[in-house]
């Protein structure tokens, strides 16, 4: 089974019930791990070195012993699926909970049976309606076969299982953001430490966690964490699920091993460019990543390696750039894309994004100058790690740094002609 994550998904598939989820396995991973005690279970997805797949690539079993065991331990504790799918040019979420809602849901369950959780939120953009509308049928298909509620399959284990629409932020992709939220709060981050793990929903422990990183975890259970280990390539555990968007002549999502190529994302997988188009860059992992450029081609795909090269592997999933797509206008469209999202929290963020906007339109225009253009490349410093409150503004001034980067004629060009030189 070499791709676990999508076997009951395909183009005009229903999502399977519960009993064609079985029929395949389903469940199986749950009943393993119910017949371990939660530290073993925890155990095993720490050997199985499965990575957060959310952007972070933080190792999950070490998340989860962050959280506080034992009898004298704070109760209840909570498990939140991260479906607040809002980084752009990213799908792969939505592809797994419409696709296959049992597999999130028995994720879950085995997760919360680790960390000693006994109430779970899926956390979804409000968009995701049709989303909602299967996990709540196989919520209730699980209520139904003592597989959510109390005594879970005879075990002692009680867990409650509920679906929560977004009110529709990309900050709430921050796990503390995201708590906020869930809490009927405004969704701002909070300071950290203390971390979510220790005080977290309602000051109780709380583990979040990215859809994609839950859907491993059943298949972990039921197959264990050495056959994980060699789904992925070299070091790398596991699979993944990669996309690809812009004039590529196929583009989607495909689980691929952990560690394919960039070449073969784009060429063997995406079909390659469009015929009257060459790649001129391309985001690695969603609109909050650095370009990259021809040259990376046959980088893997890993945390380290894309890292190296100085971008992000973030959520996987590539927004290629073409040669007739200016640098600049797509600089733009993210960035007012960023600075709409934010949240207002803190100064760089809430005032330092509408001035690259505005800098950046003057410039589309051919208005800009080159004082100006000086101004722009100061301004990932100024919102660059450790000088905001979370990472949004740090990530949404990536594109922007790597783009003058590597496109430089194109922003001088603006000045030069007075006037964007694309049309």
């Amino acid at each position: 089974m070499e791709t676990p994550l999508t076997q009951n998904i395909g183009p005009g598939k229903a999502p399977p019930n519960l009993a064609q989820y079985q029929a395949n396995g389903g469940y199986e991973g749950l009943r393993n791990a119910l017949n371990v005690s939660p530290e073993a279970a925890m155990d095993v997805v720490k050997e199985s070195n499965l990575s957060g797949r959310g952007g972070a690539g933080f190792p999950t079993g070490l998340k989860w012993s962050f959280v506080p065991s034992g009898e004298n331990s704070p109760t209840p504790k909570y498990l939140v699926a991260n479906g607040d799918e809002m980084e752009p040019g990213t799908f792969k979420d939505r592809l797994l909970v419409e696709g296959d809602p049992h597999q999130l849901i028995e994720g879950m369950i085995i997760s919360a049976y680790a960390i000693g959780a006994s109430v779970g939120f899926i956390f979804l953009r409000c968009e995701y309606v049709l989303a909602a509308e299967r996990c709540e049928k196989a919520i209730a298909e699980c209520l139904e076969n003592n597989l959510l509620g109390k005594d879970i399959l005879g075990s002692g284990f009680d867990f409650e299982l509920y679906v929560h629409g977004s009110a529709g932020r990309y900050i709430c992709g921050e796990e503390t953001a995201l708590i906020n939220s869930l809490e009927g709060r405004r969704a701002n981050p909070r300071a950290k430490p203390p971390f979510p793990q220790v005080s977290g929903l309602w000051g109780k422990p709380t583990v979040v966690n990215n859809v994609e990183t839950l859907c491993n975890v059943p298949h972990i259970l039921r197959n264990g964490a050495e056959w994980y280990q060699n789904l992925g390539i070299g070091a790398d555990s596991g699979t993944k699920l990669y996309g690809a968007s812009g004039r590529v002549k196929t583009p989607g999502t495909w689980e691929l091993p952990l560690g394919v190529p960039v070449r073969d994302l784009i060429e063997k997988h995406g079909g390659g460019m469009q015929d009257g188009y060459k790649m001129k860059g391309f985001l690695p992992g969603g609109g909050s990543t650095d370009f990259l450029t021809g040259e990376h081609l046959d980088l893997p795909m890993n945390y380290e390696s894309i890292g190296k090269a100085g971008s992000r592997m973030g959520t996987g999933q590539l927004i290629i750039m073409d040669d007739q797509v200016c640098p600049v206008g797509m600089v733009l469209n993210l960035i007012q894309f960023f600075a709409q999202e934010s949240c207002g929290w803190c100064t760089p963020c809430r005032d330092g994004l509408p001035q690259i906007q505005h800098l950046l339109e003057k410039l589309e225009r051919g208005e800009g100058s080159w004082e100006e253009l000086e101004t722009l490349a100061e301004f990932p410093r100024f919102l660059g790690p450790g000088n905001t409150f979370c990472a949004l503004a740090p990530g949404a001034v990536e594109p922007l740094q790597s783009a003058l980067k590597y496109f430089k004629d194109d922003f001088d060009n603006h000045i030069k002609q007075k006037c964007c030189p694309y049309g």
